[in-house]
């Protein structure tokens, strides 16, 4: 059966995932190391199983063989069958992402999740959606707008997208490169109950949106006033949802708020700057392959339950350290290459080994690649600004 890729990672595959697991002797996955169906974007893989003869029967398990072409269809499936090599256990009782993994690589994941330096997110910070302003092109605006219709009073620096955030830290600089720019960078917070308070060319600036019909959108028309954004207030450190190579988080010294494209953190017990410092590394970025979902086009995405999930090195840091790693991101010839600079940094203040850091980052690269269905000789090809 052709499925989508996405059955190893999903929530809601995980009744299907469990179903199998329960009633199948061997599961056999061919996974397309390209995109079959070019017009659509969509990952798929080749679902192949051999069904119990009782109940009582114990399952071989999950097994993955990637495949380069479609020639791989022309083979005699009995031979994959019997060549695979089968994962069971509690390896498989989740999302299937670590089948991706070596046993080694496996056993050192299980063995740094021991230990007391390293957390879940979720024991060390909470994470909330940003503002739902129900219409981001009308509240989230340029310079422009604000001095058109003099809304300065009720203008605040806000950001939401990949190209407003250029490194670790969003500064007040990085606010008004961002402005200069022509970047919507300003968020209009009207928090009047009544319209007729307000003067006459704020009420001008919302009967655009009247015109639009913005009061009649759902996230608009459930507020007691539609104009009035509910839930602002600024975290210390934000999170994009959606990475092309890796999550990263972002210390926010220019108090901003976030649009519900960005997560708000607060860390819990722990400095800002060590949180965000210590989140860019092998093993975190690994963990979030795992926990994350990706859809056509390559993109990781990551829900706050997911991110709850995610294993953070505890460090301490320096805002000079952090100052120099947002230095060494912003001027990285690749995601990777930073990577590798703060594994050095990060896992190399807890005492993990170079050969343990270098294993963490095939892994994850590993994984990193299948998402983006390219080679690890494509790296090249893949430095992008939306990390």
């Amino acid at each position: 059966m052709v499925i989508p890729s996405e059955i190893f990672h999903i929530p809601h595959a995980q009744s299907l995932r469990r179903y199998l697991t329960e009633q199948c002797s061997k599961i056999l996955i061919l996974d397309p190391e390209e995109i079959w169906f070019g017009d659509t974007l969509q990952g798929t893989v080749l679902l192949m199983t051999e069904k119990k003869r009782a109940v009582s029967e114990k399952g071989m398990g999950v097994a993955i063989i990637p495949v380069k072409s479609r020639q791989a269809l022309n083979d005699d499936p009995e031979d994959y069958f019997q060549r695979a090599t089968y994962t069971n256990g509690v390896t498989i009782e989740g999302k299937w992402m670590p089948v991706f993994l070596s046993l080694n690589e496996r056993e050192l994941l299980a063995k740094l999740k021991a230990r007391d330096d390293i957390k879940k997110f979720g024991d060390i910070a909470s994470v909330d959606v940003g503002i739902v302003t129900g219409a981001n092109k009308f509240f989230l605006v340029p310079d422009a707008i604000v001095e058109k219709f003099a809304l300065q009073r009720w203008a605040h620096p806000m950001f939401g997208r990949s190209d407003h955030v250029k490194g670790l830290v969003y500064s007040d600089i990085d606010h008004e490169a961002n402005k200069e720019n022509g970047l919507p960078a300003n968020f209009l917070w009207f928090e009047e109950d009544q319209i007729e308070s307000l003067p006459k060319n704020v009420r001008n600036y919302l009967q655009i949106g009247l015109n639009q019909q913005l009061h009649t959108r759902f996230k608009c028309r459930t507020r007691k006033t539609w104009y009035k954004v509910p839930s602002v207030y600024s975290a210390p450190v934000a999170m994009l949802k959606r990475a092309h190579h890796y999550p990263r988080l972002v210390l926010n010294h220019a108090d901003a708020y976030t649009t519900d494209t960005a997560y708000r953190i607060q860390p819990l017990g722990i400095k800002p700057e060590a949180l965000v410092l210590g989140f860019v590394n092998s093993l975190t970025c690994l963990t979030a392959e795992m926990e994350g979902r990706h859809y056509g086009g390559g993109v990781l995405e990551l829900v706050p339950s997911e991110i709850e999930r995610l294993l953070i090195p505890v460090i301490q840091a320096t805002t000079a350290e952090l100052k120099a790693a947002d230095g060494r991101f912003r001027s990285a010839k690749s995601g990777s290459d930073f990577l590798r600079m703060q594994d050095a940094l990060v896992l190399g203040k807890l005492g993990i080994s170079q050969e343990d850091q270098e294993s963490l980052h095939g892994a994850w690269l590993k994984l990193r690649d299948r998402r983006h269905r390219v080679s690890s000789s494509d790296e090249a090809e893949l430095i992008a600004d939306a990390i």
